[in-house]
């Protein structure tokens, strides 16, 4: 079976955002789907899809922080890379703690974001290659 190519997840409220990353992710050659909020995200997300979340940190009701904490309790190991105009070192230094790939602070540089989406998507097909512990051995 051939597996689907791998999806970057936005999630920012901001639509202005969402546009100019799905306009840029597509000019780059990925393909890309936006969510409005952390919460859309989560009840809309398939952890049988390849890919990595870009997740804003700062958002209405649910932070970023909030969503990553909630895809650790469910056991979705999805590569997040944080993008946020908010940013300080002590939210950083808790992303990252709870296993960001990244946390970049707006504006950022395209070219940085696309080499982290790169490092983000190796990470993601490399742990779905890995076998499971239900894939055991004979």
């Amino acid at each position: 079976m051939v597996e689907p190519k791998p999806t970057v997840f936005v999630t920012d409220d901001d639509p202005a955002v969402r546009k100019s990353l799905l306009r840029a992710l597509g000019a780059a050659g990925l393909a890309a789907e936006c969510f409005a909020s952390g919460r859309e995200f989560l009840d809309g997300y398939d952890p049988g899809r390849p890919g990595c979340l870009l997740l804003d940190l700062r958002m209405p009701g649910m932070s970023g922080l909030d969503v990553q904490d909630e895809l650790a309790a469910k056991q979705i190991p999805i590569p997040v890379i944080f993008i946020t105009g908010h940013g300080d070192v002590p939210l950083a230094v808790r992303a990252l703690r709870a296993g960001a790939v990244d946390f970049l602070e707006k504006p950022y540089k395209l070219q940085n974001l696309l080499d982290r989406i790169d490092e983000a998507l190796e990470l993601d097909k490399q742990a779905r290659d890995r076998p499971t512990d239900d894939q055991g051995t004979d």
